[in-house]
């Protein structure tokens, strides 16, 4: 067997130092398959209290360790603090694999850093940066938080995702036996865990968000129906129910072969996937669809409970490119959209900025279209233009979707 840090260590040099989404680094990482349920948990784990982690190591060394030192670290002290394993399990372990990554020099210093670790001895700054460091959630996004939703914040930074979300299609009876929770849509079902089988490949049931599930509910049937932005396929899969024929855009090529191979599995054959930037114009397109959707590229964070990564790298200056990008797809798009129909605007984030915020840009800007009132089964706060679905009561998952009508 091999060291028990060794795979999580591996997927978080991926994540810390390759810059690597966590998902496709536990995809792409060969873990030893006997303990793969132990790995997925501690990367999550860690990384899910990186900033705390991150202080414990501050408040007991003067110099910052390099960063290989500075994973193992955290995969100890994450066992250390939150598993609790005995302590000299977890300094054994974790000297073992310094020594085997040729890095018996600081082995030393590991071995004395966790054997006088105290807990006690970490103190948690005052106020809006104790709860940064205590929830991972970035500083700046929990102050703009404050400003729609004072003493909520707190709810919302600290919600935990409910579980893995399953969209059945068929024979969903023959999976409820172990436990689920039910949601406002019958065919959605979270569980604390689902272990994937042959029903996958036959397209019996889907992975599924709440947030993608809710978003499609809010869009009317029609004929022609654009997803913009739409890999991995999942929300054009789903409107492929509900609308006659949807054209699935994507920038990159291999996202357009996920739609393809997405809706190949699920068996729906009223979906194209299309390679094309959504901000560019194409006049071919123009008046061309009866819907469209903006699920628009934004900084993730109504996700943090799901995707912990995402938080490690957000800076507020993101949020202003973010914000270019989405409004030159959200008013690109408008011209597609014949009139009478709808326009749908959504984002996984709860900052206001990339959601009312970018809606407003819009129609101060665009002539004939006007905000229309929408409703989801999901719990939800009614914001200026759309719907704004909040982690702590929408089963961990933030969002928002704004519905948009061409004037006849």
């Amino acid at each position: 067997m091999t060291n028990p840090f060794y795979d999580p260590y591996v997927v978080l040099t991926k994540v810390y130092s390759d810059g690597a989404h966590l998902k496709i680094a536990l995809a792409e990482t060969p873990l030893e398959e006997l303990h793969r349920a132990r790995t997925v948990k501690t990367v999550y784990g860690v990384l899910e209290h990186d900033g705390y982690l991150s202080l414990c190591i501050r408040t007991f060394c003067e110099k910052t360790p390099k960063s290989a030192v500075r994973i193992v670290l955290k995969i100890a002290l994450y066992h250390l603090i939150f598993l609790e394993k005995p302590r000299y399990m977890v300094t054994d372990t974790a000297v073992d694999l310094l020594k085997k990554l040729g890095k018996g020099g600081a082995a030393g210093f590991a071995n004395a850093f966790l054997r006088r670790f105290e807990i006690d001895a970490v103190h948690l700054p005052a106020g809006d940066e104790g709860l940064s460091v205590e929830s991972n959630f970035p500083l700046f996004a929990i102050k703009m938080l404050r400003e729609s939703y004072g003493c909520r914040t707190e709810d919302i930074v600290r919600a935990k995702s409910r579980g893995i979300s399953v969209r059945f299609v068929r024979n969903m009876e023959s999976y409820l036996g172990s436990g689920h929770l039910d949601t406002p849509f019958p065919d959605l079902k979270i569980f604390e865990k689902f272990t994937r089988d042959e029903g996958f490949g036959r397209g019996d049931y889907t992975f599924q968000s709440v947030g993608s599930v809710a978003i499609c509910s809010v869009v009317e049937p029609c004929g022609e129906f654009l997803d913009a932005c739409a890999a991995p396929g999942g929300k054009s899969v789903l409107l492929s129910g509900k609308c006659g024929h949807v054209t699935a855009c994507e920038l990159h090529p291999h996202r357009v072969s996920l739609i393809e191979s997405y809706g190949k599995r699920m068996g729906v054959g009223n979906v194209d996937a299309v390679q094309k930037d959504s901000s560019l114009f194409d006049p071919a397109w123009e008046n061309a669809f009866d819907g469209i959707l903006c699920d628009v590229p934004c900084s993730g964070l109504g996700t943090v409970a799901e995707n912990p990564d995402l938080a490690l790298n957000k800076r507020e200056e993101d949020l202003i490119w973010l914000g270019r990008v989405q409004l030159a797809i959200l008013a690109n798009c408008a011209r597609y959209l014949k009139k009478g129909g709808a326009l749908y605007y959504s984002t996984c984030s709860v900052l206001p900025s990339e959601n009312d915020g970018i809606v407003r840009k819009f129609l101060e800007a665009a002539a004939g279209y006007t905000a229309e009132e929408a409703d989801c089964p999901l719990p939800h706060e009614k914001t200026a233009y759309g719907l704004q679905f909040l982690p702590d009561t929408a089963y961990g998952a933030g969002f928002y979707v704004a519905k948009l009508r061409r004037k006849a």
